[in-house]
């Protein structure tokens, strides 16, 4: 994450142009859902990514990650192998490196947590959590270092029945203290499934301003693409989500599941993913697709 810029300005992301395929496994899934994408300390980019043996929606059944390699986002990443097979269900992976090592936090719930020096072999370690309220930390970790060496990490959960986004903080990337509910859904928002319709936090920082990136849905095909964009100067705090027409307003709207948010320093370009089951009409069936993000200047904005 780079410092922050000097002038702020109030931007909105935007998909440009076509999806075109990213990575889609051959031999170590049928289909790749939430995902992880990161560069490697080599130059490489490392693709993690919830699959299964067979096309059914079936969730007990993802039980590995699928793993790509490419030496760019242009030219697509190859079929690896498997990682993190440990006979548990294995969902929404993120993976960070702290310059030395890499990390992967995965659930659903209890957080689990790996760590590697290669990418390829992973070895499982514990993870504490603390001061943290029950259903908090559900599931789709995310983590972002700040520039003070700080890392949060943002996780889907459930609150008093409806959907969250908490927050986490460490100083080791191994004991997590509870901060916040950084967005919070309320009973005029329009979906409710038991499980909580957040999914998917995503958060960088772009011209002085975090931007959060959360899949809306209650994993019904109307909505399965449905991305809500959120815009704070403060990462701890994203607001509550009440509907389009409540108080805290979504600046964004794209259609996408789950996606991950990347700047390729190399070519000097944003880029967005997307994914999900088969049958759902995501754009490379099977696979993760990519497309350019541009920031567009908010009407009126400053």
């Amino acid at each position: 994450m780079k410092a922050k810029s000097m002038t702020a300005q109030k931007l909105v992301p935007a998909i440009s142009g076509g999806w075109r395929l990213l990575y889609r496994p051959e031999k170590t899934g049928c289909y790749v859902n939430d995902h992880s994408l990161i560069r490697a300390q080599d130059g490489t980019w490392h693709l993690f990514g919830i699959t299964r043996d067979g096309p059914e929606i079936m969730p007990e059944r993802e039980r590995w990650f699928t793993h790509g390699r490419g030496a760019s986002l242009a030219g697509g990443l190859k079929e690896e192998g498997i990682v993190c097979d440990n006979g548990v269900r294995a969902w929404a992976p993120a993976v960070v490196c702290d310059g030395k090592r890499y990390y992967m936090y995965y659930g659903p719930s209890p957080l689990r947590f790996a760590t590697s020096d290669e990418l390829s072999h992973w070895m499982e370690n514990p993870v504490v959590l603390q001061d943290c309220p029950l259903d908090a930390c559900h599931r789709d970790p995310m983590v972002l270092r700040l520039d003070d060496g700080r890392w949060l990490m943002y996780a889907t959960g459930i609150s008093d029945g409806y959907g969250v986004v908490s927050v986490f903080e460490s100083a080791d990337l191994m004991h997590w203290r509870f901060l916040k509910y950084a967005l919070r859904t309320s009973g005029k928002a329009p979906l409710n499934p038991p499980w909580g319709a957040t999914e998917s936090p995503f958060v960088v920082f772009h011209q002085g301003y975090y931007y959060l990136f959360v899949t809306y849905t209650d994993s019904s095909p109307e909505n399965y693409h449905n991305t809500l964009v959120f815009r704070s100067p403060d990462p701890l705090e994203f607001g509550e989500y009440a509907g389009d027409d409540g108080p805290q307003a979504v600046i964004g709207r794209l259609r996408a599941h789950a996606p991950e948010i990347v700047h390729d320093a190399s070519v000097g370009e944003w880029f967005i993913t997307t994914c999900g089951w088969r049958n759902r009409g995501v754009p490379v069936e099977g696979g993760v697709a990519i497309a350019r993000l541009e920031w567009k200047k908010e009407k009126n904005g400053k």
